[in-house]
């Protein structure tokens, strides 16, 4: 008899309370018991590296490269004799690492051959500036540790990792959310690719000084946990000391509910993904707690469960009716494996789209590197397969009735770590949810990246005397510490700015460019808000970026402006083109959009013949339409002589 996955889906779905997102509210949270944590990493705006003098920021393609060096981890006993389970997870991967190097992006330093330099001023500056508008506590020393880093992402092992401040704070719109630290480190390598055994990175990143800003628990749904995120992106970049595109800011978010266990989203890139995937992992848990619940039941010795495994012949099962078909062809072995007990949770609802059953796959393609599609299951499979085909699996295995049945197949020597795999992840379920890092996908969900290292992965860097942190740097910071961005919100209510251009204006460090507008040329606040806030934010999404354009720029512009008195709505076409020309003057600019100096008097002189012309050309009496059709004929006219809202007023208002 077949059975329903779909039906399943559905069903486990409703036994979880799954919510969409969009109909999910602060109760919905409440009741999963929801608490998230940030980890906000960003790259600093520094000439050098952290620890050596190679240059930061320049970048390469990722087959240009000068030399390569190959690696190959295994885990180490701690002083307490034991494993790192992250060490023994990836030890087991047997991955071969890939370094790929370029001469002026790199040095002995970061392929682990000479020990650090002195921690770079420039970094260290930047990072005292961010932690004081963290509100934290300074360290009077920092004292420079090592952060185990088992991937291979750092050929070291670990990263260099120093504490600047603790305990600090920043307010949201409903509450305060507590800073626990503030640190500055080196980050890691850029992932080229990750297949079978085989793992490749580049090195330019490697080393570049970032911070990491750490908060607590305290945000109680998802959408605080997205508000949380922005202010602390507007905080660093209102410093215009942080590097800014893709990868330069990367969010790590820690879900937790009632009953459930830290899991960290790792590699967020944009923040508005933040909601959903944390809303999503929320029921992940919801649903790994409901299997355990189930399964309890089901089997009260977890002590005793075990798997069975066996070997299938090509002519057991057709391959042609298994999703890769590549299997013959990579002379794979097929293994089918025996969960007792399992029946109905394979297909058990764990994130939109995906069952139980990805829980496995995920770990298969992670830990035995054997890539994707590497196994169906009998609660998918009895469709595709014949049902003698499935029966014979069956006999073969001893299934009981409430059995359920795994076949994947992988390189002969990957297998037996598979099934361990297979057998450890299920062993896990008895316990609820596993305390592991998940990779972020554009879809809201996540998958298996690794299990989370132990609690005693710091330990002291020998190689780095401890920095003292005097008063007199700390001072000297403080008379250039900028605004808070409470405060510029704040400002940017005060100056009735439309609240849709906030985040692009704190996003992009606009503020202190407004400011100094307003002050020195007594600008409409309204008007160049929205200038900026709306009309700029469009001409950056709408034209090519063939140059990275200089927002000082902007400043220029509107110096010229008061200079030769020109009305403010010139600004708007002036902008447009002043962005795809930055190198021309601004006299030719004013060429290009045709402009031509009137006076008031000359401009209003016109509107008496224009009033005869319409009444020619047109049988409508409709004063309205008349002023319409005026004010489209005196625009070329008026712009940047008079603002078109006062020769309205002159005609006697209307709408143009």
């Amino acid at each position: 008899m077949t059975f329903d996955s779909k039906k399943n889906l559905e069903k486990t779905k409703k036994i979880v309370g799954y919510v969409d997102k969009k109909k999910a509210n602060r109760e919905t949270y409440s009741k999963l018991g929801f608490r998230c944590g940030l980890e906000i990493h960003q790259q600093l705006k520094t000439r050098k590296k952290l620890f050596c003098r190679c240059p930061a920021g320049i970048y390469q393609e990722s087959d240009d490269f000068d030399a390569q060096v190959i690696r190959h981890m295994r885990p180490t006993l701690s002083e307490l004799g034991e494993y790192d389970g992250t060490a023994l997870m990836e030890f087991k991967t047997r991955k071969n690492i890939f370094y790929r190097i370029k001469n002026n992006t790199a040095c002995t330093y970061e392929i682990d051959d000479t020990p650090p330099f002195k921690l770079d001023k420039e970094a260290l500056s930047i990072a005292l500036e961010i932690a004081m508008l963290l509100n934290t506590s300074i360290v009077g020393e920092l004292h420079i540790t090592r952060k185990q880093y088992l991937d291979g992402s750092i050929p070291t092992g670990f990263q260099r990792t120093g504490i600047i401040g603790i305990e600090g704070e920043i307010p949201l719109r409903h509450k305060k959310i507590r800073i626990l630290q503030l640190s500055i480190e080196e980050d890691a390598c850029r992932e080229v690719s990750d297949i079978g055994h085989n793992r490749i990175y580049l090195t330019d990143r490697l080393g570049m000084p970032l911070v990491e800003s750490v908060t607590y628990p305290d945000m109680e749904t998802p959408d605080e946990a997205a508000e949380a995120a922005q202010y602390l992106r507007f905080l660093t970049r209102s410093t215009n000391q942080v590097r800014t595109g893709i990868g330069a800011a990367r969010e790590d978010v820690n879900v937790s509910i009632t009953g459930g266990d830290r899991v960290e989203i790792k590699g967020v890139a944009h923040i508005k993904q933040i909601p959903v995937l944390t809303h999503n992992e929320a029921f992940r848990q919801k649903a790994l707690l409901e299997i355990r619940k189930i399964l309890k039941e089901r089997i009260p010795d977890p002590k005793s469960w075990k798997i069975n495994s066996t070997v299938l012949s090509p002519d057991l099962i057709d391959t042609k009716k298994l999703p890769d078909p590549d299997i013959q062809k990579n002379r794979d072995q097929i293994m089918a494996v025996n969960l007792p007990e399992f029946k109905g949770l394979l297909s058990f609802f764990t994130q939109p789209g995906k069952m139980f059953a990805d829980e496995l796959h995920d770990r298969l393609k992670v830990i035995a590197c054997l890539e994707k599609p590497n196994m169906t299951h009998s609660e998918i499979l009895e469709p595709n397969l014949i049902e003698n085909e499935l029966s014979r699996i069956k006999e073969m295995l001893a299934c009981g009735e409430n059995d359920a049945q795994i076949i994947f197949w992988g390189p002969e020597e990957d297998i037996k770590t598979a099934l361990e795999t297979i057998e450890e992840r299920c062993l896990l379920s008895f316990e609820g949810v596993p305390n592991e890092t998940r990779k972020a996908l554009n879809d809201g969900t996540t998958i298996f990246e690794r299990v989370l290292p132990g609690p005693d992965r710091m330990y002291p860097d020998t190689d780095s005397p401890p920095i003292p942190i005097d008063d007199r740097m700390i001072q000297e910071i403080q008379r250039h510490l900028t605004t808070s961005i409470a405060s510029r919100i704040d400002q940017l209510k005060k100056w009735n700015l439309p609240a849709d251009t906030y985040t692009y204006i704190l996003k992009k460090n606009l503020f202190p460019l407004i400011e100094k507008i307003i002050n020195d040329f007594q600008e409409d606040p309204v008007f160049l808000g929205t200038l900026i806030g709306h009309t700029f934010k469009h001409i950056e999404g709408k034209l090519p970026d063939i140059h990275e354009f200089n927002t000082d720029g902007i400043y220029d512009l509107f110096e010229f402006k008061a200079q030769k008195q020109l009305s403010r709505d010139i600004m708007i076409p002036m902008l447009w083109i002043f962005y795809q020309h930055p190198e021309q003057d601004f006299d030719s600019l004013l060429l290009k959009i045709n402009y031509q100096s009137f006076t008031k008097k000359q401009i209003l002189s016109r509107i008496p013949e224009l009033r005869e012309k319409f009444k020619k050309n047109h049988t409508s009496n409709d004063a309205s339409a008349e002023k319409r059709w005026i004010m489209g004929q005196l625009r070329p006219m008026a712009l940047g002589n008079i603002q078109l809202g006062m020769l309205r007023k002159e005609m006697g208002g209307g709408t143009p």
